[in-house]
């Protein structure tokens, strides 16, 4: 099990590169992580959803990703309240404190999940959430130390250097942890340092004399780690550096419920292609050639929290000079003239008017639409695959003018009449090699990306692997772990 000093120092990148790691040596590798939080999630083989990072970590492995991997997914959809996804399926909605009253009850479908997804496998790789140095949280934990404990598997425990504090950081977690959590833990591992390493020689003696813990490792900073797909919101921060003034500019404004945002990835990863995050108190750049708004865990107040930052506004002005608007799942269903949540099933009651430029409206209701789909193109036929995440049902005229065509002629989506706006529920929809490059066609000055995407991101897991195999004691670790 993999547990960090704190979160985003990056546990989820360590595991995935050590799953393409182990997989290359030749052994059945599965990634587990018991309890996460995010609105990053993917849809899995079995019907069911997890957080992107371990459907990323599955990639890796080289496995089907399964809703095993990830038995307890916590989607925020408020500052205090998150919906709780187990095994797959949503189980409630409970505020923070609630929360913590009933991990006892999910330990026993966290500890089943396990031995599913450890039946057959030579190696599971465990990542933690947060850190265990939270030891206010520690009662019912089944996150990090709980888990460990409860499964009885060994730890190691991953430092983020690039931050500053990282001789603390560990030194400070041997101190609050008991002494049996203290002699789970293995050894450690140094992530993204920069620089001479030899030059932390000292530290490394400092941090063992104080825990006894050896250094698994010292991990050079990985360059390329923002080009694969990211679970924490966290991620958007990180500013990829400037593109060409001929790029294809794609703006997204930054909801503060945003879910599902791996859909810039594959655009992202177009070098002629500019995404830029929109964040509060910035103007939709007057440069911009798409406007995407992405999917949300709260539709409703997500949509509030867009006009109040005026980027209604902008969107109009955008349209009415030419441009192009594209709203995926959420961001769809804000294109229409309304949405309303008569049951309070993402937030409070609420009924908001959206932005209009579709004619269609929504009504959150029903059953969660879980899984994967395939169709094509409604004008250009053009193929199109993808999954389906998402509740409500939406209407109106619009609808017979739908964007795609799913298997089976189920119409999904809304394109306007003019060919500038379209909404569609199908996320991944850009990672398609063939639509994604029919659909900027328009736009397109500069060089497009000369490998498919999905090639693009195995190749920078094997890069991954490499660079973890240089910098990690991969056999000690193997040893020392059993």
């Amino acid at each position: 099990m993999f547990q960090g000093t704190g979160s985003d120092v990056g546990k989820s990148l360590i595991v995935a590169g050590l799953c393409r790691a182990l997989s290359n040596r030749g052994q059945k590798v599965v990634p587990f992580k018991p309890q996460n939080m995010s609105n990053n999630a993917a849809v899995t083989d079995d019907g069911g959803e997890i957080g992107r990072a371990q459907a990323l970590q599955a990639k890796a492995a080289r496995a089907h990703p399964s809703v095993h991997m990830n038995p307890v997914l916590l989607k925020p959809q408020s500052e205090i309240g998150s919906q709780i996804i187990v095994q797959g399926c949503v189980y409630g909605t409970a505020k923070a404190r609630d929360y913590h009253s009933l991990k006892p009850q999910l330990l026993a479908r966290v500890l089943e999940s396990f031995q599913i997804i450890g039946a057959g496998a030579d190696v599971v790789l465990v990542e933690g959430a947060g850190s265990p140095a939270e030891v206010n949280l520690r009662a019912g934990d089944i996150a990090n130390m709980g888990f460990a404990e409860a499964a009885d598997v060994p730890v190691v425990l991953v430092a983020d250097i690039n931050r500053g504090g990282v001789i603390a950081s560990l030194i400070g977690t041997y101190e609050v942890l008991s002494v049996a959590e203290r002699s789970r833990i293995k050894g450690f591992v140094i992530n993204k340092f920069r620089g001479d390493v030899s030059l932390f020689d000292s530290g490394l003696e400092i941090i063992k004399s104080h825990t006894g813990w050896p250094c698994l490792g010292v991990v050079p900073h990985f360059a390329n780690a923002h080009l694969l797909p990211q679970e924490d919101a966290m991620a958007l921060d990180h500013k990829p550096p400037p593109r060409p003034s001929t790029s294809i500019v794609v703006s997204v404004p930054r909801l503060p419920r945003i879910a599902n945002f791996d859909d810039l990835d594959p655009l992202r990863a177009e070098p002629d292609v500019d995404v830029r995050i929109i964040e509060a108190g910035d103007p939709i750049p007057a440069a911009t050639s798409i406007v995407l708004i992405p999917g949300s865990k709260a539709t409703c107040a997500d949509l509030q929290f867009l006009k109040t930052e005026g980027w209604d506004t902008d969107i109009r002005a955008h349209y009415r000079r030419g441009g192009c608007v594209v709203g995926i799942c959420a961001g769809y269903q804000m294109l229409g003239h309304e949405v309303h949540d008569p049951n309070g099933i993402e937030g409070p009651i609420a009924r908001t008017r959206g932005l209009g430029l579709l004619d269609v409206s929504t009504t959150i209701e029903g059953a969660k639409s879980l899984k994967a789909a395939a169709g094509f193109e409604a004008l250009s036929k053009t193929p199109v695959q993808g999954y389906e995440m998402h509740m409500g049902e939406t209407t109106g005229p619009g609808t017979k003018n739908p964007w795609v065509v799913l298997d089976g002629g189920r119409p999904d989506g809304c394109q306007g009449t003019d060919g500038r706006v379209f909404g569609s529920y199908l996320h991944g929809l850009f990672i398609d090699d063939t639509f994604r490059t029919h659909f900027l066609q328009p736009f397109r000055q500069g060089t497009q990306l000369r490998t498919t995407y999905d090639q693009k991101i195995e190749t920078l897991l094997d890069d991954l692997a490499h660079h973890l195999e240089n910098h990690l004691r991969l056999d000690l670790m193997c040893k020392l772990l059993g």
